[in-house]
């Protein structure tokens, strides 16, 4: 499924929850805001009667659908009833429980996949306050479930009879400002819940496997902000239309566990996390999204692993991903960040190729922090102007930034920094390449101490580590003070390489 289908998709269940509040200050308002937003999204809304009870509007028989030929999605609510509070306030509710149906066509004239599933939110309380300029709808609830009912296929043999898939929420809160009107809409958010959950299990019918998977997530929190503008149409023309979304979350902890049994015996996976952090965002000059986990262990059994017990560890381990997505004459800023910090692995694993322990087993370390410029020529999001490029680049890079570099592992410790800009006219000199102008310097302990080892180990034979280390003394000056410290400055300038100042190239 397209990225932006399912995002036009799974919108529709955030709008009956989100879009019933968006209103002004009587009942009828807050339902005619409601429609228009949903009109104004590509959904059609339908109703049987809508009629006034004393101070309340009461709508009945509402049929919500949203999607294309591919893939569509509808929701059928028996009931809501907006309330006027007195007070310039309303108050919506809506039927505890109502189904919501996604339908994906069928290939080649098959019939379609009809996945039947129960939205359930009892006691769930809106709060709709503020102006026509700009209203806010508070909520708390003690819980939000999503749960599957069957799966209608036309393959129905290869479908779980006994499948049970379960999402749940407990103990929301928060509230939404929503600013403007109909497709101009600017919306932000602040919602946090108890913990997630969510369950999936079932028997395979093809092989009588079984599956149980458990997840749940601690203290969640987060924030967003959207422009709603150009939601009718595809990703590339909703960003250029004005289209935008960030947010973040954070959560307190998290666990998975998975038996997975099979004819030939049971996988067994177990994680656990004791907090992290998640950020997203796009508009149309950039997509980015990151995040972070902290003291997260994996732990893992099977048939197919050589030894009891697979254990990882690791303290932090994080991520950042930054792009431009726009054509453009100018260079745009990029970021990649990846970072994995006190990495422990079973003696298990270290003994298959390290059996008599030579190598120091001492926490692991990956560090890379980059950023840099482009300039691209086509915008990535726009699917016809990607194909008609054919294979020529997308654009050209024009600077780059190396801000961190470490691997931390078996006793040698290389870290290293600079930065590099790039000559696109040029691009003879380096074989295709832009020729580059920058240098990165490095440094290098344990390295000589590790080569040997491996060479004792029988690892690598003695007559590739001469010519490793012959490579060394090419690009790497030992420090006399500290002869298992090496260092290394390497420059391009002039259309020319240089290693510690001896021209190479």
């Amino acid at each position: 499924m397209a990225p932006w289908k399912f995002m036009s998709t799974t919108a529709l269940v955030a709008l009956v929850i989100g879009s019933a509040a968006q209103a002004q200050v009587t009942p009828e308002e807050v339902w005619t805001n409601w429609k228009a937003t949903a009109t104004a999204a590509g959904q059609t809304i339908t109703t049987a009667s809508e009629t006034r009870e004393g101070p309340a509007l009461v709508v009945s028989g509402i049929a919500l659908t949203a999607g294309d030929a591919e893939v569509d999605a509808s929701v059928k609510i028996d009931r809501i009833a907006l309330t006027d509070n007195g007070d310039g306030s309303v108050a919506v509710t809506m039927s505890d429980s109502y189904p919501l149906s996604i339908r994906a066509a069928g290939a080649a004239g098959a019939a379609d996949t009809l996945t039947n599933l129960t939205v359930s939110h009892p006691g769930l309380a809106i709060k709709v306050s503020g102006s026509a300029a700009e209203m806010r709808y508070d909520f708390t609830g003690p819980s939000l479930k999503v749960a599957l009912q069957d799966v209608q296929s036309p393959d129905q043999a290869a479908v779980p009879t006994d499948m049970v898939a379960e999402f749940a929420l407990t103990a929301l809160s928060g509230n939404y400002i929503v600013a403007g009107e109909g497709e101009a809409q600017t919306i932000s958010s602040n919602a946090a819940a108890d913990a997630l959950s969510f369950i999936m299990k079932g028997t395979n019918p093809e092989d009588q496997s079984k599956i149980d998977l458990k997840l749940g997530v601690a203290k969640l929190a987060g924030t967003s902000t959207g422009k709603t503008v150009g939601m009718t149409g595809d990703l590339a023309a909703a960003l250029k239309a004005g289209f935008a979304a960030d947010g973040s979350f954070t959560y307190a902890g998290s666990t998975m566990d998975m038996v997975l049994a099979e004819a030939s015996g049971e996988t067994r996976v177990s994680a656990s996390a004791s907090g992290g952090d998640a950020t997203f965002g796009m508009d149309a000059t950039r997509l980015g999204y990151g995040g972070t986990a902290k003291d997260v262990s994996l732990t893992m059994s099977g048939p197919e692993i050589p030894f009891p017990q697979l254990n990882i560890a690791y303290k932090e381990g994080g991520f950042d991903f930054v792009m431009p997505v726009a054509k453009s004459d100018a260079p745009a800023p990029f970021r990649f960040l990846t970072r994995l910090t006190g990495l422990t692995i079973s003696d298990e694993i270290w003994g298959m190729f390290d059996p008599t322990g030579q190598l120091p087993r001492d926490p692991m370390t990956l560090v890379l922090d980059t950023k840099g410029t482009a300039t691209l020529n086509v915008d990535l999001m726009d699917e016809t102007a990607l194909a008609a490029m054919g294979d020529a680049p997308p654009g050209a890079l024009n600077s780059l930034d190396i801000t961190a570099l470490q691997l931390k592992a078996a006793g040698a410790d290389i870290t290293g920094s600079g930065g590099f800009t790039f000559d696109n006219s040029d691009l003879v000199t380096y074989g295709g390449f832009p020729a580059p102008t920058g240098k990165i310097s490095l440094k290098a302990t344990g390295v000589n101490g590790l080569l040997d080892k491996l060479m004792a180990m029988g690892l690598v034979p003695e007559d590739q580590m001469m010519g490793a280390r012959m490579m060394l003394g090419m690009f790497a000056k030992v420090d006399p003070a500290t002869p298992d410290t090496m260092t290394s400055d390497l420059e391009f300038k002039g259309k020319s390489f240089f290693a510690n100042g001896m021209q190479l190239q």
